[in-house]
């Protein structure tokens, strides 16, 4: 994301009708057609300077307005993004008794997030397209309110899960969506703003498993109200979205509306529809790799803290504990990928994680108990291979076009690769009755994370790659 960024920088420079320009320049078209009104000449031209002037100090004050409320709107759907998965996690063992669920159902249960993100969030750019970004945001908001007020109370298992995919469903057209409303309406500043986002989205994650046992413990000891209060937290991220959901006319927060309806330029169309980006193998390892490393977040978000508790910790300090894990994204999220970008091949930051990872699991198997703060904290670290890899999908393609198209490849195609870990965890616990296997293959999965990993870190791009297997096929014929 950060190369992203001075990609922009870079290409910010007049449009030449290429993805870049055109993303990169859009909000700049209010000012750019004020400039060409008055540039005609004569008395036609002094009038229209001036028209264009008061136009433009007209406007500016409510974009100052309305930059402001997206940046709060970013933040707080960011801060809600993940709590609806950690605070499960966090009174797992409540609901698997309150509900009368199995392991393998409750392994189901872990598994739905990915599983929606997968099938939901495929659909985010078409919605964006007829209503504008904002608009979906919003709808995704109320949703997430809606299913985690209701899924305590709706009563059964199918009902659970149920409201709980109507949570995760607006978790995944707002996981997909604001990253493009980062780049509609901070341009210039895509770095920053991502890493604001990122550090809401990782301080919303451990919040709410930090809080929510003793939360629950304040209300009663009920685990419906525990979860429940969350839904809170999601109305108050509504509010600055509902001005937002008419701005699909306005250039920043509109481009998606736009580009649904025809308005897309030709050659930006013909780039994106030509890159067969299924003939990169960058793309299969870097898709492989984020699946890989969403299954490990998704099983460490799932069954950390009953890993913690089934080891005797207080179930209070295991929801601590997964808090620490969750919490170490907020400050690497900045430096992985400063430090990727900085690095011709990714490889050796892949590695390190990896690395990590190992020795969280390693310590889970021996001692989970003894060295719970520091088996917590090499997890943590491991899991920030999420960064690295959005970091990579920036990296590993040349235009704007390429980049959408990598990351919507790597995460709808990643995500599905996610699913069944969790729940194969869940199967292994129930039918083992300890963590042995579980821990083990969850060892086992970081070992092909880290190779696909290797192979995504390097130095080379998907448009490249499309091309020399274009012009080998070309050659053979």
């Amino acid at each position: 994301m950060s190369l992203m960024a001075s990609e922009e920088a870079k290409t910010t420079s007049p449009v030449t009708g290429t993805a870049t320009g055109t993303a990169t320049t859009a909000p700049e078209a209010p000012a750019g057609r004020a400039r060409g009104a008055g540039g005609i000449g004569g008395a036609d031209a002094t009038g229209g300077t001036a028209r264009a002037a008061a136009a433009t100090a007209k406007q500016r004050p409510t974009r100052a307005w309305a930059t402001r409320l997206v940046v709060v709107g970013i933040v707080l759907a960011a801060l809600n993004l993940r709590p609806a998965i950690t605070s499960l996690g966090a009174l797992l063992e409540e609901v698997r008794d309150g509900l009368g669920m199995s392991g393998t159902l409750a392994g189901l249960l872990t598994s739905v997030p990915p599983l929606c993100f997968a099938a939901f969030g495929s659909l985010a750019p078409r919605l964006a397209r007829r209503f504008g970004a904002g608009a979906v945001v919003c709808g995704g908001m109320a949703a997430i309110a809606t299913g985690l007020l209701i899924r305590p109370f709706v009563g059964g298992t199918v009902g659970f899960l149920a409201a709980s995919a109507l949570a995760l469903m607006g978790i995944a057209v707002s996981n997909v969506l604001m990253p493009v409303i980062v780049k509609r309406w901070f341009p210039d500043r895509v770095g920053s703003m991502t890493g604001l986002y990122s550090m809401a989205l990782a301080l919303g994650t451990s919040l709410a498993a930090a809080v929510t046992v003793p939360v629950t413990d304040a209300l009663g000891g009920s685990w419906r109200a525990g979860l429940a209060v969350w839904a809170a937290v999601a109305v108050v991220a509504v509010v600055p979205w509902l001005p937002l959901v008419r701005e699909r006319g306005t250039d920043a927060a509109g481009s998606a509306g736009a580009a649904g309806s025809g308005q897309v330029p030709a050659a930006v169309r013909s780039q994106d529809e030509g890159l067969r980006i299924t003939h990169s193998r960058t793309a299969w390892a870097l898709a492989c790799f984020f699946g890989l490393q969403a299954t490990a977040a998704y099983i460490t978000m799932g069954w950390l803290p009953q890993i913690f508790r089934d080891a005797g910790v207080p179930a209070g300090e295991a929801g601590v504990l997964l808090a620490v894990t969750m919490a170490m994204g907020v400050p690497l999220a900045f430096v992985i990928p400063r430090v990727a970008t900085r690095l011709s091949h990714q490889g050796p930051v892949v590695v390190a994680l990896g690395t990590c990872g190992l020795a969280g699991y390693a310590g889970l198997y021996f001692a989970p108990a003894g060295g719970a703060w520091a088996w917590a904290l090499l997890c943590g670290i491991s899991n920030c291979a999420f960064p690295l890899a959005l970091t990579m999908v920036g990296m590993r393609a040349r235009s704007s076009a390429g980049v959408a198209k990598l990351s919507a490849f790597a995460q709808s195609t990643g995500y599905l690769i996610s699913i069944p870990g969790p729940l194969l965890v869940g199967v292994l616990y129930q039918h083992s009755g300890g963590w042995g296997l579980p821990i083990a293959l969850m060892a086992g999965l970081m070992v092909p994370q880290i190779a696909v990993g290797v192979l995504a870190g390097r130095d080379r791009t998907i448009e490249d790659e499309v091309a020399q297997r274009a012009a080998a096929v070309s050659a053979g014929a």
